[in-house]
């Protein structure tokens, strides 16, 4: 897999050789179920009202005629479900085998080889690489066999530290296919944070490329893994591809490919592990999400279907990174379990003009557009002109994700996007659920769709609000802790290496309950809007930041005895992250100095996209007798909300706050917003 083909384009002809292969050489069994499709008859004849509430009153029989009906089985399950919320206790369709990579690869290889499984949109404009099911599943059996000979097996975990391309999917799947745990580790993150990841991990093996090429630039990977093997025991292996032409030293870990392109696929439990995918929560520490086979797989394809209206020979363009769970979901292992074709995007949204992803939508054909409302306010600021000067009558479902969608925003998408005819779903789901949980649609036909709101809850789903003490909140028009009362097949099933965390943080705050960490509010008509995060998480262009992350890299440097990091609104990014610093005394003349490292820092401790846009440094931070930071205060003060500070009795010393205050108005000098 190393430098036998350079060219950007070329790397993928170079492992996906062109044969025509027999049935027999990529299927080892035969199926108990049919392939993926439409509801069964038993289910097929109910209107969408009547689905959703057998989903949530029967839901052994809903899903268990789901799972039948779509998903192709070595042994059949024997029991539908095994949960208990109030210990974290979760099981779907147990007793059952499968292989994720059959159901994603090889059913649609016996029915329709040539079928494009792939466009990878690189990043310059027209250079599209179209691969085929057939293609996928050699390239797949090559990995996995390499992998395999290598010594990885069942149970392994490989950290995937790649751009969006179709050897990062093959890498997926390969490890799907052996029953190994993939962790994709977004490719924007540094060394430390990468290391970081492997460790918790204890992955076995690392598969990267030399380089990546994103919005005109050449990105350092492989040099990036070096830097974090070396302090990963753990790693046996390094699988290096060749993205650019740009030669790649090769260490004593690291392995090219030459392997057969046939590999039998392993017959894996319901609920082995399929992957792991860290993201922040409100301790410094990223938490390992753990997801498993049949009810992850099952629950994507089937929201993929119906939240977007996903038809046969449909192009399903989800704009994400496969290093986070929107990309796991919705480019890689719900579109490929339909048998759809996906795109692959490896550039920016303004790369090399703000007309890109309407170029991208009118050469490629794209049904369905999945993007990040951070990017639709970046384009949104460009005009109309952009959009308008392509066709995108081929377009026929929008979506947003990653965070609330603002009024102007959908408007925008919706109307100047979608020409006003395009179903605009603006979609909450987490890591942790594995799927889209609340969306507008699916729907009876001729549903209304209420601008910017969630709105309705997908099959299995049943959302509660909780209120302040506890109680669950009856009634419409109200405001609350978005909970879920009951289990569906996606939801996570344990935090790597500490479940106990995994309880505490989702089932212990309301017990019986999934605790989301959101707010919500209940419209009038029973339509629920997301109101934001109610921890110590803030959203940056769609990506979960915990801010003790932050600040566990900003207390490393030695002239800061303590930080406090919080969220504020920004245009563009949705939330950027504030930081109050406090400095040692000997050092407040070196301020700006220290920013700048402070800045670097976070960079290379977690990723650029993390850095602070605004520092301010106070001689000290506003605490509670107990020694807890007031954050609500700090984030009035960034906020220039001052005039209603609230009760402040409870702080330590109520005078800090006019300190701050005046610092954040200062017009020079160290205490200067940064």
């Amino acid at each position: 897999m190393a430098a036998r083909s350079r060219g950007s384009g070329l790397f993928w002809a170079a492992l996906s050789r062109r044969r025509a292969p027999g049935p027999s050489r990529c299927l080892s069994y035969q199926p108990h179920a049919p392939a993926p499709g439409t509801w069964s008859t038993e289910l097929s004849r109910l209107s969408h009202g009547d689905l959703y509430r057998l989903s949530v009153t029967d839901p052994d029989r809903f899903w268990g005629a789901a799972a039948a009906d779509r998903l192709r089985w070595v042994e059949p399950f024997h029991r539908v479900r095994d949960c208990d919320l109030s210990s974290g206790r979760i099981g779907w369709f147990l007793g059952g085998k499968l292989n994720v990579s059959v159901n994603c690869l090889d059913v649609h290889v016996e029915k329709h080889p040539d079928r494009v499984a792939l466009i990878w949109e690189q990043d310059e404009p027209g250079t599209e690489v179209k691969v085929t099911y057939r293609e996928l599943l050699e390239t797949t059996c090559r990995l996995a066999n390499a992998l395999k000979s290598h010594g990885i097996n069942k149970g392994d975990r490989v950290a995937i530290y790649m751009p969006v391309s179709p050897l990062a999917v093959a890498a997926m799947l390969a490890c799907a296919r052996i029953g190994a745990v993939h962790t994709v580790v977004f490719a924007g993150f540094s060394s430390d944070a990468l290391a970081g990841r492997i460790q918790d991990a204890g992955c076995k093996a690392v598969i990267t490329f030399n380089e990546g090429v994103r919005g005109g630039r050449v990105i350092q990977l492989k040099a990036t893994v070096d830097a974090a093997v070396k302090t990963c025991p753990s790693v046996q292996h390094v699988f290096v591809c060749q993205r650019t032409e740009t030669p790649v030293v090769m260490g004593e870990r690291d392995v090219q490919l030459e392997e057969p392109a046939v590999c039998a696929p392993e017959a894996l439990d319901s609920e082995d592990l399929l992957f792991l995918l860290y993201t922040s929560g409100s301790t410094g520490k990223p938490k390992g999400v753990v997801h498993t086979q049949a009810g992850y797989l099952l629950y994507a394809s089937l929201t993929l279907q119906h939240v977007f209206d996903y038809r046969d020979g449909d192009v399903f363009g989800c704009m994400a990174d496969v290093g986070w769970i929107t990309g796991h979901s919705y480019v890689v292992y719900g579109p490929l379990c339909n048998g759809a074709t996906t795109v692959l995007f490896e550039s920016t949204p303004v790369y090399p003009n703000p007309g890109r992803y309407w170029e991208t939508v009118e050469r490629l054909r794209i049904s369905q557009f999945y993007g990040a409302p951070t990017a639709l306010r970046l384009l949104l600021k460009y005009g109309e002109s952009w959009v308008k000067k392509y066709d995108r009558s081929s377009l026929r479902t929008l979506g947003s994700v990653g965070e609330p969608i603002n009024h102007e925003a959908w408007h925008w998408f919706h109307s100047v996007v979608g020409e006003g005819r395009c179903p605009l779903v603006d979609t909450w789901w987490q890591t942790e659920t594995g799927g889209v949980c609340i969306a507008p649609r699916p729907a009876d036909e001729g549903a209304p769709i209420v601008p910017a709101m969630a709105m309705r809850p997908f099959f299995g789903i049943q959302p509660v609000l909780m209120g302040e003490k506890g109680e669950q909140l009856s009634g419409n028009d109200i405001t609350g802790a978005l909970c879920i009362s009951q289990p569906w097949p996606g939801i996570a099933r344990s935090i790597y290496g500490d479940h106990q965390r995994f309880v505490d943080t989702y089932f212990k705050p309301y017990p019986g309950f999934y605790f989301s960490g959101d707010g919500a509010y209940r419209s009038e008509d029973g339509f629920y809007q997301i109101t934001g995060r109610m921890d110590d998480v803030i959203n940056v262009s769609g990506h979960r930041l915990g801010t003790a992350e932050i600040e566990d890299a900003l207390d490393e440097h030695p002239a800061v005895p303590e930080t406090a990091v919080i969220g504020i609104p920004h245009d563009i990014k949705g939330e950027v992250p504030f930081a109050f610093v406090v400095l040692k005394e000997d050092l407040s003349d070196d301020a700006p100095a220290v920013l700048q490292q402070l800045r670097d820092l976070v960079a290379t401790k977690i990723a650029k996209y993390a850095v602070p846009e605004h520092f301010l440094v106070v001689t000290r931070l506003p605490k509670t007798r107990s020694g807890k930071i007031m954050r609500r205060i700090l984030r009035k003060v960034a906020m220039e909300t001052t005039e209603d500070l609230g009760d402040v009795s409870t702080l330590d010393d109520p005078s800090i706050v006019k300190e701050i205050i005046e610092a954040h108005e200062a017009k020079n000098g160290p205490c200067k917003d940064g």
